[in-house]
């Protein structure tokens, strides 16, 4: 990691970034208040790191940075948020406003639409892709060859996409079977940890990190990979799906807990009830 960085640049990518990212965001903004369905953020989550992605690899030309590194992060960028996009957009068409979304605006008190919006979604959705982006910035700048350190990194990324992937794939197969109504999914990946995409998705931005280590500074951006991994277990994720999902399938659903890892695959445990609902 000793690569030079040119710090004049990076930080102009930065505020590139940032200024990228609030216009993406508003369109996103104006269209969901023009449509009245606030769920279409959710599907425009993933595409907004693709946004930051282009921007810095764009602005990055000529910049000294290592070529191959930063194509390498692009197309890795791209192809997870381009298919989390994809996904949730078929997932959640024609179902129309999340309920989340519903409740969330029952709540304002009076007051300007937009502020209340950019206070409790859009800003914050923006602000959040800026910082967990930091490594893919940063990376696009770093001189140095990707290495065995780039190849770690490659690595985890793709452990973490297959395990995103897959679990989104088996997920959606469960579903569409009409016999499955009212069982818990619990087969494939999902036998192996309650939530492989959450995982997977984890996976992805530790490897996308580990790409910018080429400069001491990468070591810094693991508040990319921390705060990621912090809303997928603890807020937007996990805590809040697990939380639905012990009100609706009960006893059957503290079965699927008790032998089943939480987050990190594990063998499962043996069967202690059936998971019919």
């Amino acid at each position: 990691m000793t690569s030079a960085l040119p710090w004049g640049d990076v930080a102009l990518n930065l505020g590139v970034s940032v200024l990228a990212t609030a216009v993406f965001i508003g369109v996103i903004m104006a269209t969901a208040v023009a449509i009245k369905n606030h769920s279409i953020i959710d599907i425009f989550w993933g595409p907004g790191f693709v946004v930051v992605a282009v921007v810095s690899y764009l602005l990055s030309a000529g910049s000294g940075g290592d070529d191959t590194r930063r194509l390498v992060v692009l197309l890795l960028t791209a192809v997870w948020g381009l298919r989390l996009g994809l996904h949730i957009g078929r997932r959640n068409l024609g179902h129309g406003q999340d309920p989340r979304y519903t409740r969330l605006l029952a709540s304002r008190k009076g007051g300007s639409l937009v502020v209340f919006l950019v206070r409790q979604v859009y800003g914050l959705q923006g602000l959040l892709i800026v910082l967990v982006s930091l490594p893919v910035q940063l990376a696009m700048y770093e001189s140095a060859p990707l290495g065995v350190v780039g190849a770690v990194g490659i690595a985890i990324w793709v452990v973490g996409f297959t395990f995103e992937a897959v679990g989104d794939w088996q997920l959606s197969r469960f579903k569409a079977d009409p016999a499955n109504e009212g069982r818990i999914m619990d087969r494939g990946l999902w036998a192996w940890t309650r939530h492989p995409n959450y995982f997977g998705d984890s996976c992805v931005w530790v490897g996308l990190w580990v790409l910018a280590l080429g400069h001491w500074a990468g070591l810094l951006t693991v508040i990319a990979p921390f705060v990621m991994t912090k809303l997928l277990v603890s807020y937007s994720g996990k805590k809040l799906l697990e939380k639905g999902m012990r009100r609706k399938r009960g006893a059957a659903y503290e079965d699927y807990i008790a032998r089943t890892s939480g987050f990190f695959p594990m063998p499962p445990k043996r069967r202690a009830a059936r998971t019919s609902a």
